[in-house]
């Protein structure tokens, strides 16, 4: 078993937390654990073919169906089955042998996306198999990352938390960034097949670094696996008004600040460029959230870590409504007209640095909320707190998508961002003035 608070063999001398206050990602926890540092390669790596993935499937229901609805379908089909068994994965997780959970649940995740491989090489169209395939890799997707985010506090020290979700942030970036653009190059320029096959090969990486870690028991009594047990995870945090609070904020802007369903429509019909400027303006969100991480030495000395979540959230639906702005000058010719085949260089380049922006303030936030909960979060209770907060980062963005979906069908394509922003901004600015504990939050004394 790993102890909560490791300490590391090679220099016991040094503390804990790095002194020093540089402006760039403090790479402590890559040297202190080299467990941790394979988990994060391993995620890293194989977060780019997963991101590949989910734009690749975006796409080729589009193209199956021309249809934004018919996206965010993709989202319906995937949100409960996804808080339920997030839910129960972190149950799991407070049971069992976490390094265990998270690698059954990564072979279920790698023969689903080898399945989708293969109906793409053998042209079966059939949008209800992507559809139930794509719900089968989210669930075991969400299932390994909250599996793996309460690993994390096992391998670290409670001061490198913050460093370690800053580099989380870098991993995600990448992911975010590489993936989504390689997929829009490659869905252009050689198919779908290789687009998923390229997510089959690069998933190996995901079991290396699990595979590679020591057993990551329960500390002190486990739970025992049921009902009863998901009730008790569900209970502390009706005591624990930080940690809820970091989910209710992050559920706003996850559901009225996620356009990237629209991404296909705005790349066929406002910006042009068809899918490489679906890849580029995905890629430009996980650029804003690599940069932001890049430069994140000072946020591992800010104390007050509920107003920093707060402010981050109302920045982020600041930059959200500006894009909703775009899309509707867009909508009336302002900046012109754009085809598939002729992009509007000028139009896509203030939309990438728009959600740029976006995903710099997005990150800043998740930094924060995930130290909140790793830090005031007790381990017997991690794992389902922890499934609980999976399922608000992957859900959410999938309600954001049948939000967006609907919106963009009954309105206009500009109407779910400009209102999405404007409701993150005014919702979250009123619900953490409100929360005295929350505006008080403490990184020295965390409590839930």
């Amino acid at each position: 078993m790993l102890p909560s608070n490791p300490v590391p063999n090679d220099d016991t001398e040094r503390p804990a937390a790095p002194a020093r206050r540089s402006v760039f990602v403090d790479l402590t926890p890559l040297k202190r654990s080299p467990a941790f540092a394979r988990l994060w390669i391993g995620g890293a790596v194989s977060g780019i073919g997963g991101q590949m993935t989910i734009v690749a499937i975006g796409l080729q229901v589009y193209d199956l169906t021309n249809s934004t609805l018919a996206v965010s379908g993709v989202a319906l089909f995937a949100l409960l089955p996804m808080v339920f068994f997030g839910i129960y994965g972190g149950m799991l997780a407070d049971v069992f042998d976490r390094r265990l959970v998270a690698l059954l649940s990564a072979v279920v995740a790698w023969g689903s996306t080898l399945t989708i491989a293969l109906l793409a090489w053998l042209h079966v169209d059939n949008i209800w198999l992507l559809y139930l395939l794509a719900t089968l890799n989210a669930v075991a997707a969400t299932v390994i990352s909250s599996t793996r985010m309460a690993i994390m506090p096992r391998l670290l020290e409670r001061e490198l938390l913050p460093a370690a979700s800053a580099l989380g942030g870098i991993a995600t970036g990448v992911m975010v960034t590489v993936g989504p653009a390689l997929a829009g190059v490659l869905v252009a320029a050689v198919g779908f097949g290789w687009t998923y096959s390229v997510d089959v090969v690069l998933f190996v990486f995901a079991f290396l670094g699990i595979a590679t870690l020591p057993p990551v028991l329960p500390e002190g009594d486990a739970a025992k696996p049921g009902w009863a047990s998901l009730v008790e995870g569900l209970s502390f945090l009706k005591r624990a008004p930080n940690v809820r609070m970091s989910f209710i904020v992050d559920i706003f802007a996850m559901t009225f600040g996620q356009p990237r369903v629209l991404f296909p429509a705005a790349g066929a019909l406002l910006l042009g460029g068809g899918a490489v400027t679906v890849g580029a303006l995905t890629a430009a969100y996980a650029i804003g959230a690599l940069v932001s991480s890049v430069f994140s030495g000072p946020l591992g000395h800010v104390r007050r870590q509920g107003v920093a979540v707060g402010r981050s959230v109302v920045v982020y639906g600041a930059f959200i409504f500006a894009v909703g702005v775009e899309l509707a000058l867009l909508t009336t010719g302002w900046f012109g007209s754009a085809d598939a085949g002729h992009p509007n260089i000028a139009a896509i380049t203030i939309a990438c640095v728009l959600l740029l922006g976006a995903g710099a303030a997005d990150n800043v936030s998740s930094i924060f909320r995930q130290t909140i909960l790793q830090s005031a979060t007790p381990d017997t209770m991690r794992g389902r707190i922890q499934g609980v907060f999976t399922v608000v980062v992957t859900g959410g963005p999938r309600i954001g998508d049948l939000y967006a979906g609907a919106a963009a069908a009954l309105v206009a394509l500009w109407f779910p961002p400009a209102l999405g922003g404007l409701v993150i901004m005014v919702a979250v600015t009123l619900i953490v003035r409100l929360q005295r504990t929350f505006r008080h939050y403490d990184a020295m004394h965390p409590e839930p």
